[in-house]
């Protein structure tokens, strides 16, 4: 049995809280996972996890083995990386959660000069708007917006995106451009209800605050459903400057009270607490992080 390979299925093991969890993550059949471990007892002379009809846990002697031999992993990542040279780039699967428009505006169009720098790392990117729970999906590194919901996860505020009020030249042209927060309540709105509630508070540059509440036939629960409605002149609309970076940019979608600003929203990458958070998934996070600063 290859030691290394069992104590990386045993963190598996326990990061997933199930042999079929652990299995999938390593593309093998939950037989050959159990029958893994079943040696690894054997071999170490302790029971290493115990199994209720609640799932499975380690045992006293098996979070002991698992604190270590998660240590010694990360060492090893860390040292083949060290030995190998900046220059050769990093190795093996990086698994990435993120939500689906802003992956595909921002992350997946850049992707290519990130394999470029690791011709040898393979990517998994998951894209989906929900929360996904990172240990049970094997998620390496999550980039998520907003504020943060109690979790034991380690965070790393990567950068903060301006929320503007937006609408296609279309639209306004129809309904007309509101002056003032206090006309915004006449409008269309289109609300996603991810991030917004049916208020809206503007702050003026000059300190003044003021909260609409909006009207509207439409609520959309995923930003490519808000995307769609402002580019069909459907309404007014939040955003971050991240949803429509390019609309913004050739006018096929303009900001609305550009004096009046709304709270901010950060992008957090997320890596799972008590798992390693290895080179790979603090490399994408940097990456990440410039491609935001470039804009």
């Amino acid at each position: 049995m290859d030691r290394f390979q069992a104590m990386a299925t045993f963190v598996r093991v326990i990061d997933t809280g199930s042999f079929s969890a652990a299995a999938r993550l390593g593309n093998v059949g939950q037989p050959a996972v159990s029958k893994m471990i079943a040696q690894l007892e054997d071999q170490l002379g302790v029971r290493l996890v115990t199994r209720t009809t609640r799932g499975l846990s380690p045992t006293e002697a098996g979070q002991r083995y698992y604190e270590r031999a998660r240590r010694a992993l990360e060492e090893a990542d860390e040292a083949e990386i060290a030995a190998r040279g900046e220059g050769r780039g990093l190795t093996g699967r990086l698994r990435i959660s993120a939500a689906t428009t802003f992956a595909r505006l921002h992350i997946v169009p850049r992707l290519p000069a990130f394999m470029d720098q690791h011709p040898d790392l393979e990517l998994e990117l998951i894209m989906d708007d929900r929360v996904v729970d990172m240990v049970e999906e094997g998620v390496d590194v999550a980039l998520r917006m907003g504020a943060l919901p109690d979790s034991s996860a380690i965070a790393r505020k990567l950068a903060t995106g301006r929320r503007t009020l937006v609408a296609t030249p279309n639209y306004l042209s129809r309904a007309g451009t509101p002056a003032n927060p206090a006309d915004v309540a006449g409008h269309q709105a289109v609300v996603y209800t991810r991030y917004e509630a049916a208020h809206w508070t503007f702050r003026h540059a000059g300190g003044a605050e003021a909260s609409v509440s909006v009207g509207g036939r439409l609520r959309v629960t995923a930003a490519e459903g808000l995307r769609a409605a402002v580019l069909a002149d459907m309404g007014l609309a939040v955003a971050s400057e991240w949803m429509f970076t390019r609309e913004l940019a050739s006018g096929a979608v303009v900001e609305v009270l550009p004096d009046w600003a709304l709270p901010p929203i950060d992008l957090w990458a997320l890596f799972p607490s008590g798992r390693l958070t290895s080179a790979k998934a603090r490399a994408f996070a940097d990456f990440v992080g410039e491609v935001l600063k470039e804009g």
